[in-house]
């Protein structure tokens, strides 16, 4: 089965799921497609090569007007909340590469200066708490340290950054879409007219995604990177644990 993230509501509905995959024997991978992106592997390789301490983040951009109105619309829509929905994708990089579970966290720090929290009315007129943009950097058990950020209202990339820990100086920065997908999207246009822009900035890495499920359903090739279900429960886990902590931080 390939199942689109987050893959239910809640942990307790995925957990059903994943049972019951386990019980008839059904693998089921998921569709976290940043798990397979370029940006990614090109942002951890640098990491793991520089010497001296670095940090890395994972940020993620939505391209909403910045106004209490288009917000509002959106936190209604997405009333499961941004680390749920939008920000599901970098939860499910830390669990699955830098070993992120309820578990294993020994700290959370929200960044004060960019996050924001807010209570806005959707188009029902019902009241919506949640965040317009949101950073954050989680320690393991481990020492894995590896920050999360997310803006509603940045821009529509994902961007991998790697700073030194020392001074704060930027080392570098890998985005999605890349230069390559970005030259190609009058080409993906022109063959599916009509189809929801980012479908063709993330075309690359979903085919790629794709592969590596039917591969390994083929002839048993390891899906590298590829989230499980498993991931996912973790992954789901994190989200609901950490939107009542950053909240209360930041509603302080």
């Amino acid at each position: 089965v390939f199942l689109e993230k987050p893959g239910a509501p809640s942990v307790v509905e995925l957990e059903q799921m994943r049972d019951k995959a386990l019980k008839k024997n059904v693998k089921v991978f998921m569709g976290f497609n940043k798990n397979v992106s370029s940006y990614l592997d090109r942002t951890r390789d640098f990491a793991a090569k520089t010497e001296g301490k670095v940090d890395v983040t994972f940020l993620h951009n939505n391209a909403y007007e910045d106004n209490e109105k288009e917000l509002g619309e959106c936190f209604e829509r997405n009333s499961e909340g941004m680390l749920k929905n939008m920000a599901i994708h970098e939860l499910a990089i830390l669990t699955t590469f830098y070993g992120v579970t309820i578990d294993n966290i020994a700290s959370v720090e929200a960044d004060k200066t960019f996050s924001s929290c807010k209570t806005l009315k959707g188009p029902s007129g019902a009241p919506f708490t949640d965040f317009d943009k949101v950073k954050f950097k989680i320690t393991t058990k481990d020492g894995n340290e590896v920050s999360v950020a997310a803006d509603r209202c940045g821009g529509d990339d994902s961007v991998g950054i790697v700073t030194d820990a020392a001074t704060g100086k930027e080392l570098v920065r890998y985005t999605m879409p890349d230069e390559e997908v970005v030259a190609n999207i009058p080409n993906l246009e022109k063959k599916y007219p009509g189809v929801m822009p980012y479908f063709l900035t993330q075309d690359p890495d979903y085919a790629t995604l794709k592969q590596r499920v039917a591969m390994n359903l083929v002839d048993g090739t390891p899906a590298d990177g590829v989230a499980t279900i498993d991931i996912a429960c973790e992954t789901l886990k994190v989200a609901e644990y950490l939107t009542p902590i950053l909240q209360k931080e930041l509603l302080q």
